[in-house]
């Protein structure tokens, strides 16, 4: 056993984190994100399809949505189950200390209740993880689990290490004790979450895991290439890497989001611009688009009441012209964005 984890930052790995820091701060300064509690709603669910997808879980992201709506949903039970967990379990997270045993067996308990007979208890029997047959990891030994995890803890809340740096360590850690039964995976990236909550709130809305369940073919040959040398270091360059990613994507689509919003303001007294409005401002973003287009992009029928209401206020407006203007009822006529559109 060893007080206190091995592991080495990397050049690569200390630029990720300087980028973090920055990106965080550009979107904590970012008050639509903030605020916006649909986008936190969206993103919490995505945190939880993928988190579960990794390990197996056969519900698409829609399928997700619909049984926190509280619909039913046709799938295996114990995989609704795993939803329904889930999402108690990152919902009550920020009531946790990530350095308490007792917390995180708790939160082990309400992510696998009703699923496994030792749920919210360290294993107490041998495991290991396994490509089909052929085991390619071992937990530590189950007398051992206890103490581990809790130098792990007390590791964890004495370092002075940065908590970006120190999420992705104990999470790692978390995956190579394997202390439970199952759920361990789970536990990894929530506890990593935790850690990044507890550092900036705002965490608790960024799905990280939706990248690492886009490359977890990238997440699983991190854990062996640092399982093979026995340092984390490969696992923290790629979940830093993984964090770095979703965060500038929040920062863009926030910026986004703001931009519609001021061109709504800007020309709220000529036309109240619904969702279709910016989809069709979007659609001619590269290029002229006849009638039958845009409406084939809207996956609309193009009749005159979809005409009157969808394209007429943007062409009032400004924001949109003919390029015929003259033969409005051309059979070669398109639309096109104008300077103010562009805006």
């Amino acid at each position: 056993m060893r007080d206190k984890p091995t592991y080495t930052i990397t050049e690569k790995a200390a630029d990720s984190v300087a980028k973090i820091v920055e990106t965080v701060g550009r979107l904590t300064g970012e008050r639509e994100f903030v605020r916006d509690i649909r986008l936190h709603r969206e993103n919490r669910i995505r945190t939880i399809h993928s988190s579960l997808a990794i390990e197996g879980n056969s519900l698409s992201l829609k399928d997700v949505t619909a049984v926190l709506d509280g619909k039913i949903v046709a799938g295996k039970q114990t995989d609704i189950k795993e939803v329904k967990n889930a999402y108690q379990a990152y919902d009550e997270i920020m009531s946790c200390d990530p350095y308490d045993i007792t917390d995180f067996l708790k939160a082990h308990k309400l992510m696998t209740d009703g699923l496994i007979r030792e749920s919210g208890v360290f294993r107490s029997e041998d495991v290991g993880v396994f490509d089909g047959d052929v085991p390619i990891h071992s937990g530590a030994r189950p007398q051992f689990v206890p103490r581990l995890v809790e130098d792990l803890f007390v590791w964890g809340r004495g370092s002075d290490l940065h908590p970006v740096l120190k999420s992705a360590i104990i999470h790692y850690e978390i995956e190579t004790i394997h202390p439970f039964a199952d759920g361990n995976g789970r536990m990894g990236r929530l506890w990593q979450t935790l850690i990044l909550a507890k550092w900036n709130s705002l965490f608790a809305w960024i799905p990280m895991e939706s990248v690492m369940y886009k490359k977890r073919p990238l997440y699983y040959e991190a854990i062996e290439a640092s399982r093979d040398v026995n340092d984390s270091g490969a696992f923290i360059e790629f979940t830093l890497s993984a964090l770095l990613e979703i965060i500038t994507t929040q920062v863009t689509h926030t910026n986004r989001d703001e931009a519609e919003h001021q061109v709504k303001h800007q020309v709220k007294h000529q036309v109240e611009l619904t969702e279709i409005h910016v989809s069709v401002l979007r659609a001619l973003e590269k290029k002229p688009l006849s009638r039958k287009e845009i409406f084939s992009f809207l996956a609309m029928s193009g009749d005159t009441r979809a005409y009157q209401r969808h394209l007429a206020p943007l062409l009032d407006s400004g924001l949109i012209e003919r390029t015929i203007p003259d033969k409005p009822n051309s059979r070669m006529q398109k639309y096109r964005l104008t300077d103010k559109g562009k805006s």
